[in-house]
C-alpha cells in the first residue's frame, strides 16, 4: 500500500468525530465520556495520542517494574493457584470438603475460620454465643487444627489463612500440628493475612491496640523470615477496603501505604529487607469495573516496585509485588442470584488479564447465606474453565499496548501516588489511622457507591434495572446448627484443658506474658504454648492482660449521601414526612443501628446510620461487637424507636431473640426491631416470629426502607391522620 493513500491520525479523528455526531444527532460528543468512581474520565475512544509519554510502555514480564507480571512465564508455564477460601463450621467438616477440592483440581487451601477464633475467643466464652461455626471454622486449640489438616500433607499443600488479631495462636497451632504431622517448619508453604492496619480501618478483626498489633505483625515476619523461608508471612490486603466502599484509587493507595508501614516496621526492627521483603504478598478485590480492576493489578505492581526502590534492595524479588485476589462479594445481589455466576466469571476473568498469582471466586449464593457444596463447586469450575478452556492462558498479559488500559494504568498510578502522598505527609498509615482520614473517605465512597445504585447511575442488572416481579428463589442454602456446633467444641475444649500438662501450660503462658512485656519474639512464644495445649482465647487472654483490647467508635458521616442524591424528589418528599413527624411528636424518629456478636464487617450499618441522619432521623451507633443484652440495653437507655440491626455472618437466629426477650423483660417491646444484611429467605418467618418488624437485604433502597420504616413507628400510624391535617 503507498503511504499516501494511509490518512493521518488527526485526519482519521476528524473524520471519526463527523460520524460520531451524525450517529448522534442532537447529542453532544461530551455525553459519550463518562467519570469514573476514580474520579477519571473514560473516554469513548483512545488513540496512540492517549498513550504518548507514558512510562514502561516497552516493559517485559518479569523485569521491572513487572506492569506486565511478576513472572517470565506467567500463566504459559504454570497457571494461577487456584485456591478457594472455605471453612465450613467443624474443622471435620472443613477437611472433607478440602481433600474433595485437591482431588477435583484445587492447588491450595484458604482457610476461613469463624469470627470467634479471629476475635480470639474460645468457643465456650460468653460473648460468642451466636457467632461459633459461623462464616468459618471454629478453632479454638492444636487439636482441631489437627483434624482440619488431617491426611492432607503440609509439606506439599500451600494453605492460606486468613487470620489477623488471632493470629499468634492460630498460626503457633498451625505450626504444632504440622510438627506432630512429622512436618518441619521449613518446609510449610503459604500465607498468613497478618495485615492488621486494614482491621482498624475496615474489617474490624483486632483484639489489640495499634502498637502492640504492629509488634505482633512484626515478630511474625521475622519469625518467618528465619524458620519458614517458603511461608508469607503477610498478606497485605485491599480486598475488604473495596468490599467496604472504596474505589480502585483508594484500594491501591491505602493497602501500598499499609505495606510501606510494615516494610518501615521490619527495617527499624533491624531486618535485611532483602530477606522479607521477597516473601511479601498482596491480596486484592476484583470487582465489576473491568477493565480498571485489570488495570488496577498492573497499576499495582508498578507503584510497588517505585516505593520498594527507595530502600535500596538488591534483589529484584524484593522490588516485585505478588497478588492473590478475590471476586467481590459486593458485587452478589440476592434478588436472581444466578446472574451472580456471570459476575464472578466476569470478575475472575479480569483478576487474570491483570495478572494475578492466585484466585478465589464467590459463590452465586454468598448474598443470602453461607457457599454450599454445590456452590462452591461452580465458583472453582469457573477458574477451572478459564484456564483449561478458553485460551487466555496462550500469551502473556494480552492486552499489552492497549491505548485504553495503559492510559487507564497510568491514569491509576498517578492518582493513587497522590494519594499516598498524602498519607506520607500525615506521617504514615498509623498516622493516617489514629487521624481517621482512610476510614471517612472510604466511608464516604460507600455513601456515593449506594447512591449510585439508588439513582441508577450504576445499573445492577435484576435489582435495580430489569427485574423479574415473578422471581421464584430456588436456591438450596447451607443452614449451620449453631448449637450443635458449638457444644461439639465446648467439649473438645473441656477434654485439651483436662488431658494437657498444667505444669507445662502454666510454664508456657508465664513465658508468653514475659516475652510481651520484654520484647520476646511473641510468635515463638505462642508455638510453645499452643505446643502446651493453650487455646486460642487463653493466649488472646494473656496477651490482652499486656496489651489491653482495643474499642473503636463511630459517628455518622453528614451530608455526604444527601449531596449525592442531589435534586432528587424522593429524597426531599421524605425529609419533609421527617420534619412532620418531628413537629408532631416533638422529636425526630430516632434509631439504634447495632452489630452484635464478633462480626466487624460494618459499611451496611455505617451507610444506614450516615444516610438515615442525612434524612433526619436521629441516629445513634452502638459500638461493635456488643452482646444481645448491651444493645437491648442502650436501645432503653437511649429511648429509641427503632433497633436497626446489621446482620452478616448468621448469627441473627441466635443474636436478634435475645435482644428482644431483654426488651420485652424491661418492659420495653413497643420498639420497633428491624434487620438488614445477609439473612436467608428461609430465616425470615422465624425473625418475624420472634418480633422483627422488617428484614432488609443487600441492594435495599435505602430511601424506600426509610419511607417504610417511619409509617411503621409505634404510633405513627394512630397520628396518621393528625399528621395529613398538618
Amino acid at each position: 500500500m503507498s503511504t499516501d493513500t494511509v490518512k493521518s491520525t488527526s485526519n482519521s479523528l476528524q473524520e471519526w468525530q463527523d460520524l460520531i455526531e451524525q450517529e448522534l444527532r442532537d447529542k453532544p460528543l461530551e455525553e459519550l465520556t463518562r467519570l469514573s468512581p476514580e474520579g477519571i474520565s473514560i473516554k469513548p475512544l483512545y488513540t496512540a495520542e492517549d498513550i504518548q509519554g507514558i512510562e514502561h510502555l516497552d516493559s517485559l514480564p518479569g523485569v521491572a517494574p513487572f506492569k506486565r507480571g511478576p513472572r517470565a512465564s506467567m500463566y504459559t508455564n504454570r497457571v494461577w493457584t487456584i485456591r478457594q477460601y472455605a471453612g465450613f463450621s467443624t474443622a471435620e467438616d472443613s477437611n472433607i470438603f478440602y481433600k474433595a477440592n485437591l482431588a477435583a483440581g484445587q492447588k491450595g487451601l484458604s482457610v476461613a475460620f469463624d469470627l470467634a477464633t479471629h476475635r480470639g475467643y474460645d468457643s465456650d466464652h460468653e460473648r460468642v454465643s451466636g457467632d461459633v461455626g459461623k462464616a468459618g471454622v471454629a478453632i479454638d486449640s492444636v487439636e482441631d487444627m489437627k483434624i482440619l489438616f488431617d491426611s492432607i500433607p503440609l509439606d506439599k499443600v500451600s494453605v492460606s489463612m486468613t487470620m489477623n488479631g488471632a493470629v499468634l495462636p492460630v498460626l503457633g497451632a498451625f505450626i504444632v500440628a504440622a510438627e506432630e504431622q512429622g512436618v518441619e517448619r521449613s518446609t510449610l508453604s503459604g500465607t498468613i493475612q497478618n495485615d492488621i492496619l486494614k482491621e482498624f480501618m475496615v474489617r474490624n478483626t483486632y483484639i489489640y491496640p495499634p502498637q502492640p498489633s504492629m509488634r505482633i505483625v512484626n515478630d511474625i515476619i521475622s519469625y518467618a523470615s528465619a524458620e519458614m523461608p517458603r511461608f508469607n508471612p503477610i498478606s497485605i490486603s485491599g480486598y475488604h477496603l473495596q468490599e467496604a466502599g472504596a474505589n480502585a484509587v483508594q484500594e491501591l493507595a491505602f493497602t501500598l501505604a499499609d505495606g510501606l508501614e510494615y516494610v518501615r516496621a521490619a527495617l527499624k526492627s533491624g531486618q535485611d529487607i532483602d530477606k522479607f521483603a521477597p516473601r511479601l504478598s498482596f491480596f486484592f478485590c476484583i470487582g465489576m469495573d473491568f477493565f480498571t480492576e485489570i488495570a488496577k493489578l498492573r497499576a499495582a505492581r508498578v507503584l510497588w516496585c517505585k516505593l520498594m526502590q527507595q530502600f535500596d534492595p538488591k534483589k529484584p524479588a524484593s522490588l516485585m509485588l505478588r497478588t492473590h485476589s478475590q471476586t467481590s462479594g459486593v458485587s452478589l445481589t440476592a434478588k436472581d442470584p444466578y446472574n451472580n455466576v456471570m459476575r464472578t466469571t466476569m470478575e475472575a476473568l479480569a483478576a487474570v488479564l491483570g495478572g494475578t498469582q492466585s484466585l478465589h471466586t464467590n459463590a452465586l449464593d454468598e448474598a443470602l447465606a453461607l457457599p454450599t457444596e454445590r456452590s462452591a463447586r461452580i465458583a472453582r469450575n469457573t477458574q477451572l474453565i478459564l484456564a483449561e478452556e478458553s485460551g487466555i492462558t496462550h500469551t502473556i498479559d494480552p492486552l499489552a499496548g492497549s491505548y485504553f488500559v495503559e492510559k487507564l494504568t497510568q491514569e491509576l498510578v498517578d492518582k493513587a501516588s497522590a494519594l499516598i502522598d498524602e498519607i506520607e505527609d500525615l506521617g504514615g498509615m498509623v498516622a493516617a489511622i489514629s487521624d481517621g482520614m482512610p476510614m471517612r473517605v472510604i466511608e464516604e465512597e460507600a455513601l456515593r457507591r449506594q447512591s449510585r445504585f439508588e439513582t441508577m447511575d450504576s445499573v445492577v442488572v435484576g435489582v435495580n434495572k430489569y427485574v423479574d416481579e415473578n422471581e421464584e428463589n430456588d436456591i438450596e442454602l447451607l443452614n449451620i446448627d449453631n448449637d450443635a456446633v458449638r457444644q461439639a467444641q465446648v467439649d473438645r475444649l473441656e477434654k485439651v484443658r483436662a488431658n494437657r500438662d498444667n505444669a507445662a501450660y502454666e510454664k508456657s503462658i508465664s513465658g508468653l506474658v514475659s516475652a510481651a512485656k520484654n520484647n520476646g519474639n511473641l510468635l515463638e512464644a505462642a508455638v510453645t504454648a499452643m505446643r502446651a495445649r493453650a487455646t486460642v482465647g487463653e493466649v488472646s487472654d494473656a496477651l490482652e492482660g499486656v496489651f489491653t483490647r482495643y474499642k473503636a467508635s463511630h459517628t455518622p458521616i453528614k451530608n455526604v449521601y444527601k449531596m449525592a442524591q442531589g435534586e432528587v424528589e424522593a429524597f426531599s418528599e421524605l425529609s419533609n414526612e421527617i420534619s412532620a413527624f418531628e413537629e408532631f411528636e416533638g422529636r425526630r424518629p430516632s434509631m439504634l443501628v447495632v452489630k452484635m456478636g464478633q462480626d466487624g464487617h460494618d459499611r451496611g450499618a455505617k451507610v444506614i446510620a450516615s444516610s438515615f441522619g442525612d434524612l433526619g432521623f436521629s441516629i445513634h451507633s452502638g459500638d461493635l461487637f456488643q452482646t444481645a443484652e448491651e444493645a437491648a440495653a442502650e436501645a432503653v437507655q437511649r429511648d429509641v424507636h427503632v433497633v436497626g440491626v446489621s446482620s452478616l455472618a448468621g448469627g441473627h437466629k441466635t443474636l436478634v431473640p435475645e435482644m428482644i426477650a431483654h426488651l420485652r423483660k424491661t418492659g420495653n417491646e413497643h420498639i420497633m426491631i428491624v434487620c438488614g444484611g445477609i439473612i436467608p429467605v428461609e430465616d425470615h418467618e422465624f425473625l418475624f416470629n420472634a418480633g422483627v418488624q422488617a428484614i432488609y437485604g443487600p441492594n435495599t433502597n435505602i430511601l424506600e426502607a426509610a419511607r417504610e420504616i417511619l409509617v411503621s413507628i409505634p404510633g405513627r400510624n394512630r397520628n396518621e391522620a393528625e399528621l395529613e391535617k398538618r
